[in-house]
This record gives C-alpha cells, sequence and structure tokens, in this order.
C-alpha cells in the first residue's frame, strides 16, 4: 500500500499554530523534531520545569479551550531561540532563551486569550520533555509522531458536507493516495518513509480543538461528534514510533509494510 508524503508540520509551542517544512531528520525513540517543545502552562498548572511530569492538556493555554489562539500568528526559529507573536493589535518578537523573553512572550498570550494579569501563564521548556497532549500516557507515546491521511479527511468532509481541512488536526506527516480510513487499521504496523521506519502505536481520538475554524479563531463544528456520527468513531490519524531514522521530505513515499 503507497502513499506520499504531502505535506510535514512541527508545532514548536504547544497549542499555537503550525509551521510547514520540506524536510526533517527522524531520530529512533525520538519526537518529531522541534515540536511540542514548549508549553504556555496557566498560572495554576503545577507544571515544575525542573522535574517536569505530563499534565493534562487542561493544565496549558491550548486551542481546545482558548479558541482565540488560531487568530496568533506564530513564527519560532530554532537558530536563534526568537519566537515572532503577530495579532490584529500588536505583535512581538521574543528571545525565549532568555527568562525576560519567556515573560514578554506569556504575558501578550495571556492578553490575547484574554487572562487578567495575575493568571498570565508561564512558557517553559525542559528537553527531553515534550507537551504533546498524549504525553500523560508515556515516555513512548510522548516522542510519537503524528500522521494524517489527507485523502481521510477529504472523505469525511464530503460525507458530513462540511468545510473541514487537514489543518484542523494537526498532524506532523500529512500524506495521500492511501484509500481514506484504511490507516485506522495499522495500529501494530510498520510503515517505510524514505530510509526511515515508523511503527504504528494507536489511533488518534480527537477533541475539542479539532471544533475550531483556524481562519476565524470560532467554533463552528463539533468534529468529535461528526466523527462519531459519520463512522461510530472519534478518530482521525494515528500516532507512530521512529524505530530507524532517517531524512523525511516532503514528496517522499510512504508504504505501509
Amino acid at each position: 500500500m503507497l502513499g506520499n508524503v504531502r505535506d510535514l508540520f512541527h508545532y514548536p509551542v504547544k497549542g499555537l499554530n503550525a509551521q510547514s517544512l520540506d524536510h526533517v531528520q527522524l531520530e529512533p525513540n525520538r519526537g518529531f523534531p522541534f515540536d511540542r517543545v514548549f508549553g504556555f502552562a496557566r498560572h495554576d498548572s503545577g507544571f515544575d520545569p525542573n522535574n517536569p511530569k505530563p499534565l493534562a492538556k487542561s493544565r496549558f493555554v491550548v486551542l481546545a479551550r482558548d479558541a482565540v489562539l488560531a487568530t496568533l500568528d506564530t513564527r519560532y526559529d530554532p537558530t536563534t531561540g526568537v519566537l515572532t507573536l503577530v495579532n490584529d493589535e500588536t505583535n512581538g518578537s521574543f528571545d525565549i532563551n532568555s527568562s525576560e523573553g519567556r515573560a514578554g512572550a506569556a504575558r501578550l498570550v495571556g492578553k490575547h486569550v484574554g487572562l487578567i494579569s495575575d493568571k498570565y501563564p508561564t512558557l517553559h521548556a525542559s528537553d527531553p520533555h515534550r507537551f504533546t497532549d498524549v504525553s500523560v500516557d508515556s515516555t513512548e507515546m510522548m516522542n510519537a509522531v503524528s500522521l494524517i491521511n489527507a485523502d481521510s479527511v477529504e472523505y469525511f468532509a464530503a460525507q458530513t458536507g462540511a468545510d473541514i481541512n487537514v489543518a484542523r488536526f494537526r498532524g506532523n506527516i500529512v500524506f495521500s493516495g492511501i484509500p481514506a480510513m484504511t490507516e485506522m487499521d495499522w495500529v501494530g504496523r510498520e510503515i517505510a518513509i524514505g530510509d526511515s521506519l515508523l511503527r504504528v502505536l494507536r489511533r488518534t481520538k480527537r477533541c475539542a480543538a479539532t471544533q475550531v475554524n483556524l481562519a476565524t479563531g470560532k467554533r463552528d463544528h463539533d468534529v468529535p461528534k461528526m466523527l462519531r456520527d459519520c463512522f461510530g468513531h472519534s478518530d482521525m490519524g494515528i500516532y507512530a514510533e521512529v524505530i530507524a531514522g532517517g531524512p523525511v521530505c516532503v514528496g517522499d513515499t510512504l508504504t505501509m509494510l
């Protein structure tokens, strides 16, 4: 069963927007490069960067709770450590390797989502900890790569008549050319992409974040319910672990072994 890599994305800061890539270098037992390596923890999250423990997504500023995050245009440069945040009213660039930069970014995000000053979040990074939604399940899942079949999303949209695009599902590797929804049966199987080899761990259960229209920052479709009504479950996409690393590029062949 053959497909092709259509897009590659990472999300350096949990809850903020995607950054498109043309290639990445995957490593065994490591997550997708620069994916969810930062997180804006809520004031009462209890997150300790010196002793990081996985916490539920509700402890962070995320789309599932703060739909307006989608209207914040963001860009992180891993070579300089600068995070740029832009909205209709203000913008700023922050060196988040420094405490001042992290505090400045947290103020802007706190204001953007409507928090009062004493409840502004705190921006954290605690390598090798990653702020993935499924980090609470295991270290293996914390480092899982998210894959989305664009053909499945297009089929779902056609079945429901809704304007649903693949971006809502915030995957790392978007592929096409595989029959819609067949990837739901890949759990326990292996996938080759270029020289990389991945093992599918589980299907991706969808949450309220997928209700958000990323262009408007408004909730317009109850995607988890629509998935249940359409397929009898709320899954879209799969998680996989990297068992043999290598370069992955847009256009590479994806083979289910």
